[in-house]
Formats: C-alpha cells, sequence, structure tokens
C-alpha cells in the first residue's frame, strides 16, 4: 500500500466519496468558515507551481472542517479578455513555437488541437482539465459552484455590479495612457501578456535642447538634474529623423516618432540624418543657457525616449562610467561632473564614489543596475539640492522634481512622453505592446480621493497574512490612479451603457467571491431574468421581491444562502497581486457592499520555482502537475509543497526533494500498521501521550495562524521524532503499550489535511468509520500533559547527545562516562538568572545574592554559562528548572538505558563532592561529562 502506485490506484475509490461530501450548503447549527482563492485562467496546462495555490487553502479548508466548521471552497474559470484569442490566432497561423507548447509540453491530442482556432474550445478544454488534475489531487472543492465567466447569468451579475459603480460617477470616459497591442488593436492588462507582466507605464518628461532650428528632446525620470548635464549623448550608429512634431521641428529617432504618434502627437517626418552628424556639435541646456556638446555612445537604445539622452556624470552611474571610458582615451579630458545633490553618506560626487568604491570596471560589470537604483533611492529619499541649482537650492529632490517637471511642461514647451519600464513587453498574440493615449476609454476612477480614504478605513479591519504586507496595500491604494477597464476585443461582458465595449479581465474579477454563494443556484434562471434588481435583492437586500422576474421564493432563498456564506473569510492570492486585483477588490467590495458584508482576511502567497528558476510555460521551465501527482503520488505532492516553505515564501520545486517525501508518508504507513497490535503498558507511554498533547496544541496553533510549513513540521517531523524515542526507551523485547492506537488516531488526523487519501486509507485500516475528512480535529487534553516525565526525558535526550558528540570527538575506546550533577548552589543562581530581566547585566543581580557573592569568581563564571544555557532552551524548560529538577534521581533511573545506548559504565556524581576539574562546569540540565 504504501508504494505510489497502489495509493494512485485507491486515489479514484476516495475521491469518488468526496466530491458529494464536499457539497456545502448553510447550516444554521455550525459556523460557517468561507475560503476563496484566484480563479485561474484556462488556457494551458496547470503545473506544480499552480499546485500550491490550491493546496494551501485546501488545507486550510480541511483543518477547519474538522474543527466543526461548515466550509465552503468554491471553484470558477477565468476566461475573460482576449489571451485565449491570440492563442487561438497563432495557432490558426500554425505557428510552430505555439504548437510545440499545447501539442508537446501540454500533451493536447492532435484531433483537439485542431480544433483550438476556436477560443471557446481552448478554455473549455483546459476548464474541464483543471477540474480534473484539482480532482486528482484532491482538493475539497464544492464543485456544484462551477462557472466560467463569459456564461450569461455571470455577465449579468457583472452589468448589476457596474450599474452601481457607474452610477456612482466611479466609472469615467477620459484620455489616459494605457498599454497597447497595436496587433490585437486594443488595451492589453497583466492577464493578456506573454513577457513583461510587471511592467509599468513610466512618464518621462522631455527636456528640449535647442540645436539649431532643430529641438532635441531628452527623456528623463529626473528633471531636476537639468542643473548637472555636462553634455548629451547620441548614438553614432543609429540613423535619426527630422520631424515636425505638433509643428515643431525636433530631432528624434524613428522608434520614438511612432511612439509618440501613438500618444496622440502629430509626427511629421521631413528627413533623416546619421547619428555620426550629431557627434560633437552643441546644444544648448534649455535653463542655464549653455552650451553642452553632444557625445558618441553607443549604449544609448533609439528604442528607449526619444534615443537621445542627456548626461548628469555627478549623479548617474552609467554616465560617470561611459565619461570616464572616453577621457580614460584622451578625449573630452576638459569635461568635469557638475555635483547638484547632497546626499548623507556619499561623497562630493556620489556617482563617482559608488561606481569607484565598487571597482566598477566598464558599463556592462552586472552589479551596474543595482547600484545606480541604490544611488537614485538615497537621492531621492535624502538628497537636497545645493548651490549649482539657483532659485531650487536646498529642496529636497521630491519636491524639486515635481516643481521643475510643472516648471518645464508649463513654462519651457516639455511633454510628458510615456514608455514601458520593460522593452520586451509582448502580448499573448506575439505582439509587441506599447503605450497609447486614448481619448474614448472608459476607467474606473481608483484616484478618487473619497473613495480611497474609505478602503483606507476599511484595510485596518482586514486580517492580513503575513503582517508585513500591510505596508504595500496602503501604497497601492494611495498610488492606485485611473484603471483602463473597457476592451474592444475578446471574451466577457459588454459595457451595458456603451455596448461596443466590454470590460477587461481584472475589472470583471472584482467581486465574484459573491457570486460563489449562489452560483450552483442561479445557474438555472434564465439570464434575460436577472435584471439589476434581481441581484439589488439577493446582496443588498433592496426592493420587493414579490414583483420581481424571478419567483419570491427562489430570491428569499438566494438571500439566505448568499447572507449565510458572506463575508468570506479568507482569499488566497500571489503578492503580485496586491498591486491589481488584491485592492481592486476591496474598492469595490467599498463600492458596492455595507460594513458588515467587507472581506475579512487574505493571505497573500509567495511565488514558485523549479530548480531555482521562475516558473514559465512560455520559456518551458514548467513541471506539469498531473506529471508530478502521477510519478509522485497526488499526497506526495501536496506535502511537499506544503513542507517547502511558508504560504508567503517562495518555494522551489526539486524532484529529487520530492522523493524524500513520499518516502517520509510510506514510513507514517509503516508506523501505523506496526503499532496496531500493540497491547498493554508500558514505563514511556505517559511521556508519549504527553508529547502528543503537544504536538496537536503546537499544530492547531500553527494552522490558525497559516503557518502550514510549521505545523507540517509539527504535525510529522515532531511526531515521527517522538516515536523514535518512545521505542529506543521501551523495554528490551516490547513493541510498546496500547497507547499508541490513541496516538495513531490522532496522528491520521492531524495529517489528514496535508495528505487526505493516506489519510482516508489509514483511517479505515485502523478501524474507524466514516471520513477522516469530517472526523473531528484532535484537541488537546491538558489533564494529559506530564511536564515532569517530558523534563526527565529532554534531560536525558540532551544528555545522550552531548555524550554520543563527544564519543565522536575523542576517538578512544572508552569504557565508562561519569555524570556530575550541578550543586544546589548552582540551581539558586538559575533560578535568579531566569527570572532576571536584564539578561545582559544578569552578574550584577546575582551578587545582589549573599551566599553567592561568596563564590565570587566562580560565581560569576557560572552566571555567564548559566545566560548562553538558558538561550538554548524553550522559555518553558527553564521555568520548569527553575522550579526545580531532581536531576540524581532521574540518571539514576535511567542508567541502564543510557549504558546500554552509550555502551559505557555510567556513574553518577554529585558535583559537590568531587575534586575532578570537570566537575566544577556542571550546570542545571548540562551535566559535566567525562569519558575515559
Amino acid at each position: 500500500m504504501a508504494n505510489t502506485l497502489a495509493m494512485t490506484e485507491i486515489e479514484p475509490e476516495i475521491r469518488n466519496e468526496w466530491i458529494p461530501a464536499f457539497e456545502s450548503n448553510p447550516d444554521e447549527t455550525k459556523d460557517k468558515l468561507y475560503v476563496n482563492v484566484a480563479f485561474p485562467y484556462p488556457s494551458g496546462a496547470m503545473h506544480v507551481g499552480h499546485g500550491r495555490t490550491y493546496i494551501i487553502p485546501d488545507v486550510v479548508a480541511r483543518f477547519w472542517r474538522m474543527q466543526g466548521k461548515q466550509v465552503l471552497f468554491p471553484m470558477a474559470f477565468h476566461v475573460t479578455g482576449a489571451p485565449v484569442l491570440g492563442i487561438a490566432k497563432r495557432i490558426a497561423n500554425k505557428d510552430q513555437k505555439t504548437l510545440k507548447l499545447y501539442g508537446e509540453l501540454y500533451r493536447v491530442p492532435k484531433e483537439t488541437l485542431a480544433n483550438f482556432t476556436d477560443p471557446i474550445t481552448i478554455v473549455n478544454y483546459f476548464a474541464d482539465e483543471y477540474e480534473r488534475v484539482m480532482k486528482q489531487l484532491g482538493l475539497s472543492i464544492d464543485w456544484r459552484r462551477r462557472f466560467t465567466t463569459i456564461i450569461p447569468q455571470y455577465s449579468k451579475f457583472i452589468e448589476w455590479q457596474y450599474t452601481h459603480i457607474y452610477g456612482q460617477g466611479k466609472v469615467q470616459k477620459g484620455e489616459y495612457p494605457v498599454r497597447y497591442c497595436p496587433a490585437c488593436d486594443q488595451p492589453v492588462g497583466d492577464h493578456d501578456l506573454l513577457e513583461g507582466e510587471s511592467a509599468e507605464i513610466m512618464h518621462f518628461v522631455f527636456v528640449m535642447y535647442q540645436f539649431g532650428e532643430f529641438q532635441i528632446p531628452c527623456a528623463t525620470l529626473r528633471p531636476e538634474t537639468i542643473f548637472g548635464v555636462t553634455n548629451l549623448w547620441a548614438n553614432p550608429e543609429t540613423t535619426y529623423v527630422k520631424a515636425e512634431v505638433d509643428g515643431q521641428k525636433w530631432i528624434i529617432s524613428t522608434e520614438a516618432a511612432e511612439k509618440l504618434r501613438m500618444q496622440k502627437h502629430i509626427v511629421v517626418e521631413l528627413s533623416t540624418l546619421q547619428g555620426t552628424e550629431l557627434i560633437d556639435k552643441t546644444a544648448k541646456n534649455p535653463y542655464t543657457g549653455a552650451d553642452v556638446p553632444i557625445l558618441p555612445a553607443s549604449f544609448v537604445d533609439p528604442d528607449m525616449g526619444s534615443g537621445l539622452v542627456m548626461s548628469v556624470p555627478a549623479h548617474a552611474p552609467f554616465d560617470y562610467i561611459a565619461l570616464r571610458d572616453l577621457q580614460e582615451k584622451g578625449k573630452y579630458t576638459d569635461i568635469k561632473a557638475i555635483p547638484l545633490v547632497t546626499v548623507p553618506n556619499f561623497g562630493t560626487v556620489p556617482a563617482q564614489d559608488i561606481v569607484e568604491k565598487n571597482k566598477i570596471p566598464n558599463q556592462d560589470d552586472p552589479r551596474m543596475d543595482d547600484l545606480t537604483q541604490e544611488l537614485y533611492t538615497a537621492e531621492f529619499s535624502k538628497g537636497k539640492l545645493n548651490d549649482n541649482c539657483g532659485i531650487h537650492a536646498g529642496k529636497s529632490v521630491r519636491q524639486a522634481r515635481e516643481d521643475v517637471t510643472r516648471e518645464f511642461t508649463e513654462e519651457r514647451g516639455s511633454i510628458i512622453f510615456h514608455e514601458m519600464s520593460q522593452k520586451r513587453v509582448i502580448c499573448r498574440c506575439g505582439g509587441r505592446v506599447y503605450v497609447k493615449i486614448l481619448d474614448d476609454q472608459w476607467f474606473l476612477n481608483y484616484g478618487d480621493q473619497a473613495w480611497k480614504a474609505q478602503v483606507h478605513e476599511q484595510l485596518p479591519k482586514v486580517e492580513l497574512v503575513p503582517a508585513e504586507v500591510r505596508a504595500e496595500f496602503e501604497r497601492t491604494i494611495d498610488w492606485l490612479k485611473e484603471w483602463p477597464c473597457s476592451r474592444r476585443v475578446g471574451l466577457g461582458t459588454h459595457v451595458p451603457w456603451d455596448p461596443k465595449w466590454l470590460f477587461e479581465p481584472l475589472s470583471d474579477s472584482t467581486v465574484y467571491m459573491a457570486y460563489y454563494t449562489i452560483a450552483h443556484k442561479i445557474s438555472s434562471i434564465p439570464a434575460e431574468k436577472l435584471i439589476p434588481a434581481v441581484f439589488d435583492y439577493i446582496f443588498l437586500g433592496i426592493g420587493d421581491p414579490a414583483n420581481m422576474p424571478v419567483d419570491e421564493a427562489t430570491l428569499h432563498e438566494l438571500r439566505s444562502e448568499f447572507l449565510y456564506w458572506y463575508p468570506y473569510d479568507y482569499r488566497f492570492s500571489a503578492k503580485d497581486l496586491i498591486s491589481n486585483h488584491l485592492t481592486f477588490q476591496l474598492f469595490h467590495h467599498k463600492a458596492i457592499f455595507p460594513d458588515n458584508l467587507q472581506p475579512k482576511g487574505m493571505v497573500v502567497f509567495g511565488m514558485g520555482l523549479l530548480n531555482g528558476m521562475k516558473m514559465s510555460s512560455s520559456k518551458g521551465n514548467v513541471f506539469l502537475l498531473e506529471d508530478a501527482a502521477n510519478e509522485f503520488g497526488a499526497d506526495t505532492v501536496r506535502m511537499f509543497l506544503v513542507g517547502s516553505a511558508e504560504p508567503w515564501q517562495d518555494f522551489d520545486w526539486r524532484n529529487e526533494l520530492v522523493l524524500s517525501v513520499k518516502k517520509q508518508i510510506e514510513r507514517m504507513w509503516q508506523i501505523i500498521l506496526d503499532s496496531s497490535d500493540a497491547s498493554g503498558t508500558t514505563p514511556i507511554d505517559a511521556w508519549l501521550v504527553s508529547r502528543m498533547q503537544q504536538r496537536i496544541a503546537a499544530t492547531t496553533k500553527c494552522l490558525c495562524a497559516f503557518q502550514t510549513r510549521q505545523a507540517l513540521q509539527e504535525a510529522y517531523n515532531g511526531v515521527v521524532s517522538d516515536l523514535a524515542w518512545y521505542r529506543r526507551r521501551l523495554p528490551e523485547g516490547s513493541s510498546g503499550g496500547a497507547v499508541q492506537k490513541e496516538i495513531m488516531s490522532e496522528w491520521i488526523r492531524l495529517m489528514a489535511p496535508v495528505i487526505p487519501y493516506t489519510a482516508e486509507k489509514l483511517w479505515k485500516e485502523t478501524g474507524h468509520e466514516g471520513l477522516v475528512s469530517f472526523a473531528a480535529w484532535p484537541v488537546a487534553d491538558e489533564s494529559k500533559i506530564n511536564k515532569s516525565v517530558e523534563i526527565s526525558e529532554s534531560l536525558i535526550q540532551r544528555t545522550l547527545e552531548d555524550i554520543q558528540s563527544i564519543l565522536k570527538l575523542v576517538q578512544i575506546e572508552a569504557a565508562k562516562v561519569t555524570l556530575f550533577i550541578a550543586p544546589q548552589w548552582k540551581r539558586h543562581l538559575f533560578s535568579i538568572v531566569a527570572g532576571a530581566e536584564d539578561k545582559r547585566n544578569v552578574i550584577k543581580t546575582v551578587m545582589a545574592d549573599e551566599s553567592l557573592r561568596a563564590k565570587g569568581k566562580e560565581a560569576t563564571d557560572a552566571s555567564l554559562q548559566t545566560v548562553k544555557l538558558i538561550h538554548s532552551l524553550s522559555p518553558e524548560l527553564v521555568s520548569a528548572i527553575a522550579d526545580g529538577v531532581d536531576e540524581e534521581a532521574i540518571f539514576q533511573a535511567a542508567s541502564a538505558f543510557i549504558e546500554k545506548e552509550c555502551r559505557l559504565v555510567v556513574e553518577i556524581v554529585s558535583a559537590e563532592e568531587s575534586t575532578h576539574p570537570k566537575a566544577k562546569s556542571a550546570l542545571p540540565f548540562k551535566p559535566a561529562l567525562v569519558i575515559e
């Protein structure tokens, strides 16, 4: 049974029992727990990174179900948007990379793949695949509630939501820069991107330098550095264009000309000129009026900004090192860096300071980006402009940047130019994404200050795990502004007041957690009957149910179901969604639902790695979840993903480590079956029972705090360790007492949320009725906790480990070990040190005791050794030792066991009665040891 093949064979049988059992209905006799997770976009097969996303909430759901809660864990599939259209288009065009991805990596059958030119076929196929693999992994989902975001009933729900949002003036039409795919001819969001999902739109200032009758615009995020410009950079290998931009004559790159057109500028190209024609000419600084030379730089990218760059070598490490390279060749030696920002912990010329201190040899050094960011951050947060900056001298960099930007754009003819923060931002259709300004786009106005204030007020009431993500939520609420919420092309719901547009994916997935509560019942109601008033009654209790298209009894039933489950208790999602979805849903809940229906908690996940690298389907760096489950067994996959890291930490999937987890499950299986015939009693039984209560309490505490990895450490590693010690301590020939049966029952239940298939089988094998998934969670019994026996065993364990460590070091043919027990005065000293609030000045406290002061240096040394010992012990153990432990009696009782384990004669001696120099080092709970 322990091998993977056998476990795989029993999984379907257990799964068939689970599926109806996990259909969760309101039960007024129970407290509810509603957990949900970001629903997947089913455009490809699941990989092990997806696995943890869904397994962690399942562990939590199973735990609370066993705690007696009525638990809802639903699932749906997000198919809104254009990504799947791009996939269908690439398959229709027989794109070899796409065909290979879907045919080889995702193993879509040829006859099915031939139909993938239809996007609906793609999402339906993979939605079914997701459900099948999720079931294989044992997720305790109520599958009756499954839906996709393009069914008519869900679209009606979205229309209702936006009827409220639009009616409150929170959706507006306006002009705004958006990420845009020219190939698809529409805005794109994170879900639409093949590469560059984290890229943001950056807002540069074009600083205009006069060059004869033309102007040279230089894009900068730091316009305040105009006072330190020593030169411009042009790429001699680039062909630039002379163009009229909005009627003014500019010199720019061809790429910049096209980007400007997308940003609503009229660009007429007049002629071209080579970069070499600009080199060694001069342009006029628009602020100081100084002539600045144009120098050659092959690093200038014509595809960034205008294709020409202003140089501030005092404050830009790349500029400093580029100028240094030229000057080392004897060129432009008259150019000197002009410092303009004073920043703590940096020299007068900060860029020179950071480059030379780090011994950077050239611009290609991989550390350059990090050093540049370090300097820019330091200057922005702590820098002040110096006397070279005229009227702006003395201002913080933060303030000067705002003031100079306003001055340039309002008085000096500058424009704001929008650029992606990454060059390679690729749509799922395969086309490159640019920034485009749309003037008839619908936007969610997250910049509304009143709306922001409401969300800020609500956030402290939301439990966030881990707690440190709260600051990121606060920042996101602050910086969110307009968000383009509509598209012209894709799957999804049409904007009810402007049907030529559809809602984009992130905008139609903000309050769907409410829809889950009624999804299984509303699916049978014709969509045309689901007018906004129907949803008003279901979700807000507004209106007269007797005068609606849906019958009154059904409406009451739907509202009752919603109110039982809502608000949701915990939402699980990845940390990269804090900057959009997770914060968006707080805004939308606040706009629509009353205070008592606001989200209660969120758990934020770390990222998944495969062999140390970020998982990426497009790059082929994935291990399919189904393959993992088939190869190792569902429980092995679950246990590895739970045990590899806490949910909010990044985890790394490595097959060789997964194999060791499989062996751990096999070991548990064998231990439990081996204990099935245990009978009678043994002296060590009380210790095992006591330890189990501690494991139960610790596991429960960890799971309540979502510390799933630590919970597994307690429930598996801790229990295995305890059982190993128990067996070592059994009398010769004993296989253990009958108490093991009780322990095994508790152990199976502790492990059931993590390895449910194994737990179900073991539950039946050990004679229990029903499903362990619904069995009562073990509760620690305080009356069974025997602190004295635990302390005794802990002392024996620690001492035995010390003896064995010494034996490894001394490498002698040892025959005897002497244990010197600490004298009474050291026990008194231990109690004083343990009770001292300030352990750093404990000697003063010890010496206040007259009897210890009389011991002089011996007491001083013992104090320092005791502090070190206390730091290595748990607070509970320290407290127990301070209360007094009869070590001599413990060792006398265990001497035969120690002799058997070490194969040494054991002598127990009071340190006070010995003249052996080693005896003086004896401490409470740490006897001095002499091996001879």
